[in-house]
């Protein structure tokens, strides 16, 4: 069958046929089915994302809850999230090839319905234990483990030239749960919106006045749209048959050296924004006791998240390794600004200042995590197929399945390699604090890992006869 005539062969949702490589079968039925799935995907990861930092906002608010926990302790509920949602990435990673894309989008969107009841539950009480608060803290990684199991599925749907852009738009507006959930969770606590299905209120003491809030708000909020968005996927997206591959298969990324050195890089940049976003909110309390953090936290996560489309859109016309090296460039450079503006021992500092440095810092993740993004795939593609008669169809289809296949699993386990930023940033802020009593010792750590990011991408990537251009 001729690829002028060919149609996609499908059985209820999977799809028999799909080759989106094929330029008139993309232009006649491929990039419609591809954008359906990409926008039903998109919130989905959105409200992974959002499930995954309600953290960052609770773990702020439970002092004046009355819940009597350390400075320490906070840190590690905002960093506990990442590292369970890092190490389930690990083993999400490969779950798109075993389950297939759709049917592993539901489930993984259903599961979050159990931390979001569980923490609207618990936030009512302040007599709940700290452990209780910790492994719900520990169950929102839920959110996490499907950032790596939603990119997998989409890198399947586009061709080489748009996997950048459509990845960016996926990962973009999926990042954009980070802002929303700090952003409208002090919104949605000051009312009873849920009535007498959303619990009762809780007592504080808010600028010298005593104020009824919803804690559980922040979390019970995000219940309707996860069942929404589950039944979407199982309904309206697509499982791909020739993106099947058993573990072994996918396995195969171990012994490449450039998911090794991928995950580095993707640790630099998404790394970089989800630990920012975990710890920022905590972090402008700790150092600017005077300034309302929810107030300006959001901004960050907002910046990043919007800018990351752009990150993918601008490394498919310049080349990613181009783009991902001067922003690793740009990234240090801002941290040393952040160093610049910190209290000294806790008195003078510049507010302003140290909020313009973590803007350019989030601004720069999200066209990091956009240009790494976009090297993976293309990285793996070109490697399979190197070596391969172009004139050969039938080995150029099967180095690109494979290539395909590798690249996904690849976005998959670097994007878990890069969640654990997640933790350490938060973490690194809290120990430093408490070793030294401020974050400065954990940022100069920073500025050494972008340093090392700089010297990679130059090296293998955007150097004049690197060994993998891209």
């Amino acid at each position: 069958m001729s690829s002028n005539t060919r149609a996609t062969a499908s059985t209820g949702r999977v799809l028999t046929i799909w080759t989106p490589e094929d330029k008139a079968f993309w232009e006649r039925e491929g990039e419609a089915i591809a954008k359906i799935n990409l926008w039903i995907s998109v919130p989905a990861l959105f409200l992974a994302f959002a499930i995954w930092q309600v953290w960052s906002v609770v773990a702020v608010s439970l002092p004046a809850l009355g819940f009597n926990y350390s400075t320490d302790q906070l840190f590690w509920l905002a960093a506990a999230p990442a590292l369970s949602g890092a190490t389930l990435r690990i083993f999400y990673s490969f779950m798109v090839p075993i389950f297939g894309g759709r049917r592993w989008t539901a489930i993984s969107t259903a599961l979050l319905l159990i931390p979001a009841i569980g923490i609207g539950v618990a936030v009512q009480d302040n007599t709940t234990p700290y452990a209780t608060m910790l492994v719900l803290a520990l169950l929102c990684g839920f959110g996490g483990g499907n950032f790596s199991s939603s990119m997998a599925n989409i890198s399947f749907f586009f061709p080489k030239e748009r996997k950048g852009s459509a990845l960016g738009v996926n990962a973009g507006l999926g990042n954009l749960g980070v802002s929303v959930v700090q952003f409208l969770s002090p919104l949605v606590v000051t009312a009873g919106i849920f009535g007498i299905f959303g619990g009762e209120a809780q007592t504080i003491v808010k600028n010298n006045a005593t104020v009824q809030v919803w804690t559980q708000n922040a979390a019970f909020i995000w219940v309707p749209w996860i069942a929404l968005a589950s039944l979407a996927a199982w309904f309206g997206m697509n499982d791909i048959a020739d993106a099947k591959a058993s573990f072994a298969a996918q396995a195969a990324i171990f012994r490449r050296k450039h998911n090794w050195l991928m995950c580095v890089l993707y640790l630099g940049t998404f790394g970089s924004f989800i630990g920012y976003a975990a710890g920022f909110p905590l972090l402008i309390k700790s150092q600017f006791p005077g300034v309302n953090p929810l107030a300006y936290a959001w901004l960050g996560p907002l910046v990043g998240a919007l800018v990351r489309p752009f990150g993918g859109w601008l490394a498919d016309k310049l080349g990613g390794a181009r783009v991902s090296f001067w922003n690793f460039v740009v990234m240090a450079l801002a941290v040393g600004g952040v160093l610049l503006f910190l209290p000294k021992q806790g008195a003078g500092g510049h507010f302003a200042g140290f909020f313009l440095m973590f803007l350019v810092l989030f601004l720069t993740t999200g066209i990091g995590n956009g240009s790494t993004f976009r090297m993976i795939p293309v990285i793996f593609l070109n490697q399979a197929l190197k070596g391969v008669d172009p004139r050969d169809a039938e080995a150029v289809a099967r180095a690109t399945r494979e290539g395909n296949t590798e690249g996904a699993a690849a976005l998959g386990f670097t994007a878990a390699m890069a969640a654990y930023g997640g933790f350490f940033i938060p973490k690194s802020y809290g120990t430093s604090i408490t070793l030294t009593g401020g974050p400065e010792a954990a940022l100069y750590l920073f500025i050494v890992f972008y340093l090392l990011c700089i010297a990679i991408t130059w090296w293998q990537y955007s150097r004049r006869n690197a060994p993998m251009p891209c």
